[in-house]
């Protein structure tokens, strides 16, 4: 068997073990990142003759991930594409692409493969059986096999496009990797003010006058709490024999004084 028949058996493996144990490893530090890895491995131990650079490649895709489940295949497609394409010499384009594409991803496919066919499939399967009209499971089957064929289609097209990617622009990986940390760099930058609630607490009083501190920060920068309390955390993050939930311990602990001190709400 080819090496290049080989590779297209591992990325089938990479397709299947997602589909069934994406989800599997599922926690509050990595999200889907293990059941990501997981995936993965297959493709990588194909690629990676030697154990170091392939110890190194998995802590690469060891990272954070969380994305709908559904459009997933899209970003392992590429990602395995250009792996097998690129070696090792593509770890950093392959984290930033899947920094970057794993928010759009998400908003696209919470609704497109949740929120619109639980509203419509669970709406009429609820009528049908509250009438004891058992179409309304086979419709949730049928459903079942329309998502995987989709997420087939996703992942193979994923793998097509990110072959291309590689073919078309060739030395070019330098660009592509500074355009992706570009890309993930604001994607998470964004996510920020979004996913945290932080805001200064202290207001100023002397007389008739009266100065909110929350005021002042949306003047220099929105969102300055925030991204005081990632800045904090990042940094606690890079102490020595601390990890993530030491930290999440120290910032609960850093919300109750300052909160009862007045200075986050």
């Amino acid at each position: 068997m080819s090496k290049k028949v080989e590779l297209n058996a591992s990325m089938k493996k990479v397709f299947w073990r997602w589909y069934f144990f994406g989800q599997a490893g599922w926690n509050y530090e990595k999200m889907q990142g293990l059941g990501y890895y997981y995936s993965v491995y297959p493709l990588l131990k194909k690629i990676y003759g030697n154990v170091d650079v392939q110890a190194e490649a998995s802590l690469n895709e060891l990272q954070f991930f969380n994305t709908n489940n559904s459009m997933a295949p899209i970003i392992l497609g590429v990602d395995g594409a250009i792996q097998e394409h690129q070696g090792i010499a593509a770890k950093d384009t392959v984290a930033s692409l899947k920094t970057g594409m794993m928010g759009p991803m998400a908003g696209i496919g919470d609704t497109l493969f949740a929120v619109i066919p639980n509203t419509i499939i669970g709406s009429i399967a609820s009528y049908m059986a509250l009438k004891g009209n058992p179409v309304g499971l086979i419709l949730w089957i049928a459903y079942g096999f329309l998502r995987l064929g989709i997420m087939r289609s996703f992942f193979y097209m994923g793998y097509r496009e990110g072959v291309k990617l590689i073919d078309s622009l060739g030395d070019r990986l330098k660009k592509i990797t500074s355009a992706a940390n570009v890309l993930g760099m604001t994607v998470i930058g964004a996510l920020i003010p979004s996913v945290i609630t932080a805001t200064f607490a202290y207001k100023y009083h002397n007389g008739g006058v009266k100065v909110s501190l929350q005021d002042l920060a949306d003047q220099i920068m929105p969102g300055l709490a925030p991204a005081l309390v990632v800045l904090m955390a990042y940094w606690l993050l890079g102490r020595k024999k601390m990890n993530s939930t030491r930290v999440t311990f120290i910032l609960i602990l850093v919300g109750i004084l300052a909160y009862n001190l007045k200075i986050f709400a």
